[in-house]
């Protein structure tokens, strides 16, 4: 039977002083899911990743990652889970200029004592292999970050989310920059390497294009019960 990773019931969430942003019912991910949430602008997706993350607390309701009821965490027992537990592609990748595209991957590790001891090779021969995986060529490691392509970059920023075997994966529109293409080219690289490390991956777009390569999508305008009133 398969873990659940998500688990939610009855959510709701909304900025102090404002009215509800997220009114979520129901939702509950598997482990080893790829599920796509899409929404236009405005349905709570950077809401919702930013809860599932443990940046911000529900205020009402359940919400559960890992089995871990965030909303009775720490601040700092939050960041600890987060630093641990999940991996993060950010929509702008977020890399560090002044750091080597390795250094930039093994980053990951520097806050993470769980994701070192999954490790099966030392920290910069994991991300070798990762950054091997995920196509980036072999002369792009000598280069400073800033002089990347936004494609090298893009595989950069999720070696760095995947070294560590983390069992969630959270993606935000990580390919907005790329063409048609070249974003179905990541998917398939992104989901062979979960694959091979167990991870659930939530990835968050409101690219249609790229809905046939999910097994799972999920609308989060309709799910949503705030967007609805």
């Amino acid at each position: 039977m398969s873990r659940t990773v998500v688990n939610i019931h009855d959510l709701r969430f909304a900025w102090p002083g404002h009215d509800p942003v997220l009114d979520l019912p129901a939702l509950q991910i598997a482990q080893g899911e790829r599920v796509f949430i899409k929404g236009p602008s405005g349905s709570g997706k950077s809401t919702l990743l930013g809860l599932l993350a443990g940046i911000q607390t529900v205020n009402h309701g359940t919400l559960e990652v890992l089995g871990q009821p965030l909303a009775q965490l720490s601040s700092r027992d939050r960041d600890g889970f987060r630093a641990g537990q999940l991996g993060y592609i950010f929509q702008q990748f977020n890399l560090l200029p002044y750091l080597s595209v390795i250094d930039n991957v093994t980053s990951a590790l520097t806050f993470s004592p769980q994701k070192r001891a999954r490790l099966n090779a030392a920290p910069e021969a994991e991300a070798h292999r990762l950054l091997g995986e995920l196509q980036l060529p072999e002369a792009a490691l000598s280069r400073p970050v800033h002089a990347l392509s936004i494609g090298q970059q893009q595989r950069v920023a999720a070696a760095r989310a995947l070294i560590g075997a983390p069992p969630l994966v959270i993606a935000d529109e990580p390919t907005s920059a790329l063409d048609t293409d070249n974003r179905a080219a990541f998917i398939r690289l992104l989901f062979k390497e979960c694959d091979q490390q167990g991870s659930t991956l939530i990835f968050v777009s409101h690219d249609p294009f790229l809905e046939p390569l999910f097994p799972r999508v999920e609308n989060l305008q309709q799910l949503n019960r705030r967007s609805q009133c």
